[in-house]
């Protein structure tokens, strides 16, 4: 689950990085929901892993966040649409 989370992760920040690109930011409308699935698998591999191997879950799960964060920001300052 860790690793299945970071890079679902992965691939979610290189996906934001492409919607940053101006008139690409409807692009959020997507990620959005595809970041909140990583989350959500990361947080159950944290829930079912050891304690010593719960960082890759852990990361995934700050990656997504963060992902889910700039998405969130990104459409507020562009009104939702650019």
């Amino acid at each position: 689950m860790g690793l299945i989370s970071l890079l679902w992760g992965v691939v979610a920040m290189l996906w934001m990085v492409l919607a940053l690109i101006p008139l690409l930011g409807w692009g959020n409308w997507f990620l959005i929901p595809f970041a909140a699935v990583g989350a959500i698998i990361a947080a159950i591999g944290i829930l079912f892993t050891r304690t010593q191997h719960r960082g890759r879950a852990k990361t995934g799960l700050v990656l997504n966040g963060i992902v889910i964060v700039v998405g969130i920001v990104r459409l507020s300052l562009g009104g939702g649409i650019i």
